[in-house]
């Protein structure tokens, strides 16, 4: 197979098509990810109230972990990896020569300062520990993201810093932050911001297989390359069917009881997929690939690797069961602290 690592040569584009590519750079379809995990510590509060101001808070947290936050991992990881995605994803808008790697640079800056500034203001707004939480947690996600694509760390050169990187960034403290908003953390609620970590985690390990022909010529170590695409599934069923378990544990310690039966309802149908995925991991789950493809287009993005192709479907399905169990116990939590339990 003949690899073309050309250069790339600027394109000519007017002011609509650059925003576009600017916006393309920022990968607007993952900043939906830290969503659940907002809304979930947000429900866990108990806190919140329907008014304008708190509205205006939750929307603003939203585009600093989701916009601007989430953006500028995407921005930066394009910047760093240009000769990798000139194999993986020559149609980006650096490799494609959409913008320049100065254009690139100055999107990562600008969502990274906004990012920052936002923070700082939610955090002095808040004041307390609580404000400190939140400044201390964007700090931190930020840092994460840069080092996680920047030489000489390049956390993403290994699954084993790689992973818990992303875990941390899009589910532990997104979901703090959120429950520090409205009131103090909840005890579960750092139990919830756990589990919520290694559920991103068990994704981004399969999130690999699109790039592992690129990452093994540029000796990225993802588990896809270490050790093959059957076994990564098993590890990434094996943290996530964990975790549900784990979830519908606490759930029952907590007093939850209809709860916890979503939680292992959530978990038997995700076992019953995850068979049927290990059975045929290039075509698994083709019963819903219509809907799925129909359904969500370009949402969930597409793929030439047929394990990648069946990742997504998979992904639906328990980013689904997940949100879901994941909102019904947060939301028992917030009731708890409502009603003073």
């Amino acid at each position: 197979m003949e690899i073309n690592i050309s250069m790339s040569v600027p394109v000519k584009l007017g002011l609509v098509d650059k925003v576009r590519a600017h916006l393309e750079l920022l990968d607007p379809v993952t900043w939906i990810s830290v969503f659940p995990c907002l809304a979930g510590g947000v429900m866990a509060s108990g806190a919140m109230q329907p008014t304008v101001h708190d509205y205006l808070l939750l929307l603003a947290i939203f585009l600093m972990f989701g916009p601007l936050g989430t953006g500028f991992s995407q921005s930066v990881n394009d910047y760093f990896d240009l000769e990798l995605d000139r194999v993986n994803e020559p149609s980006r808008p650096i490799p494609s020569g959409r913008l320049t790697e100065m254009e690139a640079l100055g999107n990562s800056i600008v969502a990274l300062l906004l990012a920052m500034g936002i923070g700082v203001f939610i955090g002095v707004h808040i004041g307390g520990v609580r404000g400190l939480v939140i400044v201390l947690s964007i700090m931190a996600a930020l840092f994460v993201a840069y080092i996680y694509s920047a030489p000489p760390l390049k956390l993403k050169k290994n699954i084993l810093t790689s992973a818990p990187a992303v875990g941390f960034s899009y589910g532990f403290v997104s979901f703090l932050s959120a429950n520090a908003l409205f009131g103090d953390i909840r005890p579960e609620a750092l139990w919830l911001a756990s589990l919520n970590f290694f559920m991103a985690v068990a994704l981004i390990i399969l999130n690999d297989f699109k790039s592992a022909e690129g990452d093994k010529e540029g000796g990225l170590k993802s588990l896809t390359v270490m050790i093959g695409a059957r076994n990564t599934f098993l590890v990434s069923f094996l943290i996530i069917d964990l975790v549900f378990g784990v979830m519908a544990y606490l759930s029952f310690t907590w007093g939850f009881m209809i709860p916890t039966v979503f939680v292992l309802i959530g978990l038997a149908l995700n076992l019953s997929i995850q068979v049927q995925l290990l059975r045929d991991p290039k075509g698994g789950l083709s019963f819903v690939k219509g809907a799925v493809e129909d359904g969500f287009g370009h949402s969930i993005g597409k793929s030439d690797v047929q394990e990648h192709n069946t990742f997504l479907r998979f992904q639906v399905i328990n980013n689904i069961l997940f949100l879901l169990t994941n909102l019904i116990v947060a939301g028992m939590v917030g009731l708890k602290y409502i009603k003073g339990i």
